[in-house]
């Protein structure tokens, strides 16, 4: 069966754009969960512009499925100038104090949108394979954000991550655009192939969504996707737990 977890961060979003609480991250989570979520995924990010790091030890502290934190390990700690909300510590802190089932290490700077690109290991690779051996001390699993280059995913095994998660927008794009799907699909059919010989366990998300996900479903080894965005939308018309019914679904669950 492969994992679904879902990524909260559009609903800290949408209670950010107003000095309230509401909707709650947690209760939303619970939700998640009673419709059958596998996890849950938050990427905090040190502008706190959607989940804020005290989501983090709220979230940790009522969880009962794995819980999965991703972000950029380089992110040191950060003041907060809004009243209410409270400093970021840090990825690495932050992560180290709560101590997640996963953690997802991704490339991703400041002034991005969005995560858009994954690791370049002949660059990061000496930076990063410490980090990893850190958390892994720790009793974390520990996953890279990677685009579906299959010299870069052999550094990854080289690094020492447990698994990789797969940057799939290129994928979605086709799909969206549909035009040349079956070249990327193979794109990432062939990285999962390499990602199983070195032994990395496989995960996969950005711009997954119920129509591309069914055949997304088939890539040997996928062992887990994290979707927000898509299944956020969706839930707006259909209802938060149908959303995860379907996604579960579409999973083929």
């Amino acid at each position: 069966m492969i994992a679904l977890s879902v990524n909260l961060n559009k609903i800290a979003l949408i209670r950010n754009s107003r000095d309230t609480t509401n909707p709650s991250v947690v209760q939303h989570a619970r939700m998640c969960i009673d419709a059958g979520a596998d996890g849950i995924t938050v990427h905090p990010r040190p502008d706190q512009r959607h989940i804020r790091a005290q989501d983090c030890f709220d979230l940790a502290g009522m969880l009962s499925v794995e819980f999965n934190i991703e972000g950029n390990p380089m992110t040191g700690p950060r003041k907060s100038d809004r009243p209410g909300v409270g400093d970021y510590p840090g990825f690495m802190a932050l992560v180290k104090e709560i101590r997640p089932e996963q953690c997802t290490l991704v490339p991703d700077a400041d002034a991005q949108l969005t995560s858009d690109h994954g690791f370049n290991l002949v660059r990061d690779g000496e930076r990063v394979a410490p980090l990893v051996q850190e958390l892994q001390a720790l009793g974390i699993r520990t996953s890279l954000f990677m685009d579906p280059d299959p010299q870069q995913i052999r550094l990854a095994a080289q690094v020492g991550a447990d698994r990789i998660e797969l940057y799939t927008e290129s994928y979605a794009r086709a799909c969206s655009n549909q035009t040349g799907v079956d070249a990327a699909f193979q794109t990432f059919v062939t990285a999962a192939e390499v990602a199983a010989e070195e032994n990395l366990g496989l995960n996969a998300g950005h711009d997954l969504d119920l129509n591309n996900l069914p055949r997304f479903a088939a890539l040997p080894g996928l062992q887990e996707v994290s979707i927000g965005h898509a299944l956020t939308v969706d839930a707006i018309r259909m209802g938060l737990a149908n959303a995860v019914a379907a996604y579960q679904r579409a999973l083929g669950n």
